[in-house]
């Protein structure tokens, strides 16, 4: 399970993994950044920007096990995310940007499932995640309503995108759940009821 730094790894690895692709490619100049919605207001000239748009516990796996520490100590149940990404291509000409959008996805969907080697490599801690651990990203459809909430901020510049969301990312817990000593003996008072 991951520390609470997987959220900001998962997005600098997604951009890591484009960014290693695009050596010897027809986008070897592209620029690549997180943004923020403020970012949309003066964005890049050739690029592709990936934009954390929401952030939700998963309804798919709520119920994650508690992690047993070899001691026996057990810490609280993970706190099971799936991240919202919208992925956008910028150029000067609506071609370029087409190609840019069309190769990345090509890109992600060739590697739809990010290892803890990558995540941990771009991310601000070295052990954010386990060597076992992976997080699949899956396109994700995003509605009208969605996208129109989105560019709101930026009403007279709407850009061509695609959404994705990497799926159930286990956030650790760092508190232990309270435990009782184990049950040695079980009493029970059986008595009659006084009729009345």
């Amino acid at each position: 399970m991951a520390t609470y730094h997987a959220i900001a790894a998962i997005g600098q690895a997604l951009l890591g993994l484009l960014e290693q692709a695009r050596l010897g490619s027809e986008f070897d100049g592209a620029q690549f950044a997180l943004y923020q919605s403020s970012n949309f207001h003066a964005p890049m000239d050739e690029g592709l920007s990936l934009f954390l748009y929401n952030a939700a516990v998963s309804t798919a796996r709520r119920n994650l096990p508690a992690k047993v520490l070899p001691d026996g100590r057990k810490l609280r149940p993970p706190l099971p995310l799936d991240l919202y990404y919208l992925l956008t291509p910028w150029a000067k000409t609506a071609t370029v940007q087409h190609r840019l959008l069309g190769w990345a996805m090509r890109v992600i969907d060739d590697t739809p499932t990010l290892p803890a080697s990558l995540l941990n490599h771009y991310g601000p801690e070295p052990d954010t995640f386990r060597s076992d651990e992976t997080v699949t990203l899956v396109n994700e459809p995003i509605s009208l309503q969605d996208i129109y909430n989105i560019w709101e901020i930026n009403k007279q510049n709407v850009q061509v995108s695609v959404a994705y969301v990497a799926r159930v990312v286990p956030i650790e817990s760092t508190i232990y759940e309270d435990q009782g000593a184990p049950v040695q003996t079980r009493v029970l008072n059986i008595g009659k009821l006084n009729p009345q």
